[in-house]
């Protein structure tokens, strides 16, 4: 019989605009910060953890199994294994469904999760031509031989080979593959920046309320100024003032701008799951269970983006759910074109009886209840920690406002998509 996973809770740091206040860190410093943070707010003793199974993205070759570090030096013990996990920007999300799964089997009764991007520390090499050549010199021995080496290099030799967010197969961007999208959806720019202010507008009421209590104070030296609210973040954005930015991508019919795109971020989270059984053993108290969730791939070409859609349809469908069941909606924004073609992509009957199999629409999904605390448009989005985020608000909507069931949702590079149901506890 499967166990009952539970969520406990979750924190993250601060999501900050990549190349600021985190530009001398580490990911597994970041994750060393959220981790020990997340041992800090439940009370749990680090020595009840099983397992530690951690999303990330860009990894530093120096900590490529960034989980270990960041939970050993958060204090860990050494005894609970650790494993990072990659899949683009749903890394966080498939190590929280990895960890559902190993609680449900009975092979671990406490694991915390979630994931770290420190794109501030992405690793930048040489170009293929140099790695070849710095391999070779392995075999150097002579000072001959190391002058004869010198003479084969030229200035070109020493450019950087600089990464892109960019889809390996097909060589597109992802901001390319929005606008494609957007355009087979519909969408145009005015609902865009509509979405993106209204992201804006949403995080700032909710920082002034309090209610992104999940966020952890980071203090980091000399000065240990502390760092305690994400700095992408705008309150007082409106349409007209973000209407004016150009398009980014296309610059000729394009829709996609700055503004309505999410943008480069560095920030942790962590979550903490147990059993059912052994959250009552150690006195915790659950704030959702986790019910089930989805994995989907799509078309690479057309559809690099609308994973949500397929796996929002497939989870309700799988359990018997429709979008009036659902109180809360947890949206990944990597794009406000994106989040859009998605909500239309499940209005639609053509593209659910086609692509779904269904006799109609699986619906209208009330915009209200989507991303009312803010999303990655404002949140930020540090591609191997946002699915950690997701689940938190998540859950503590559900508990604040007082809903039974949740779906949050994000889509990733390589056409990928997920959708978890939870439900409040």
């Amino acid at each position: 019989m499967l166990k009952k996973v539970v969520f406990i809770d979750g924190v993250r740091t601060p999501f900050l605009k990549s190349g600021t206040d985190y530009m001398d860190l580490m990911s597994y410093q970041l994750g060393q910060y959220a981790i020990k943070s997340l041992l800090d707010k439940t009370g749990v003793d680090p020595n009840e953890i099983d397992r530690v199974i951690y999303g990330n993205v860009i990894s530093n070759v120096k900590t490529e199994n960034v989980a270990r570090e960041a939970a050993v030096t958060a204090g860990i013990p050494v005894k609970a294994p650790c494993n990072t996990v990659k899949q683009a920007c749903i890394s966080a999300n498939q190590a929280i469904s990895n960890a559902m799964d190993t609680i449900q089997l009975g092979r671990a009764d406490v694991i915390i999760s979630g994931g770290v991007e420190c794109t501030s520390d992405t690793p930048i090499g040489y170009t293929k031509e140099m790695r070849k050549k710095l391999f070779q010199a392995q075999k150097l021995s002579s000072t001959m031989d190391y002058i004869k080496f010198a003479t084969t290099l030229r200035p070109s030799d020493f450019l950087p080979d600089r990464p892109a967010v960019a889809e390996f197969i097909t060589g597109r961007t992802m901001g390319q593959d929005c606008e494609i999208l957007a355009q087979k959806f519909g969408v145009t720019r005015e609902e865009q920046d509509e979405l993106a202010a209204a992201s804006h507008q949403n995080a700032g009421k909710a920082f002034e309320k309090g209610l992104h209590d999940d966020i952890i104070t980071v203090q980091l030296p000399p000065k240990f100024a502390p760092i305690n609210k994400d700095n992408g973040v705008r309150g007082d954005t409106t349409v007209d003032k973000i209407s004016k930015l150009k398009p980014a991508f296309d610059k000729y019919v394009g829709t996609i701008t700055a503004a309505n795109a999410s943008f480069l971020t560095d920030g942790a989270s962590a979550v903490l799951l147990t059993s059912e059984d052994k959250a009552k053993e150690l006195g915790l108290q659950p704030k959702a269970e986790l019910i089930d969730y989805i994995f989907t791939g799509g078309d690479l070409y057309d559809e690099l983006l609308l994973g949500p859609a397929y796996s929002i349809g497939e989870l309700l469908k799988k359990n018997k759910l429709t979008i009036a069941d659902i109180d809360v909606w947890e949206i990944h924004e990597a794009f406000a074109g994106q989040v859009l073609a998605n909500l239309k992509a499940l209005e639609s009957a053509d593209w659910c009886k086609e692509k779904l199999g269904l006799d109609k629409a699986v619906g209208s999904i009330p915009k209200e209840k989507i991303n009312a605390w803010g999303g990655s448009l404002s949140i930020g989005h540090p591609f191997g920690a946002t699915g950690g985020r997701l689940l938190t608000m998540a859950a503590n909507r559900l508990q604040k406002e007082g809903g039974q069931y949740a779906i949050l949702a994000a889509c990733a590079a390589g056409a990928h998509g997920t959708a978890m149901l939870i439900k409040k506890y």
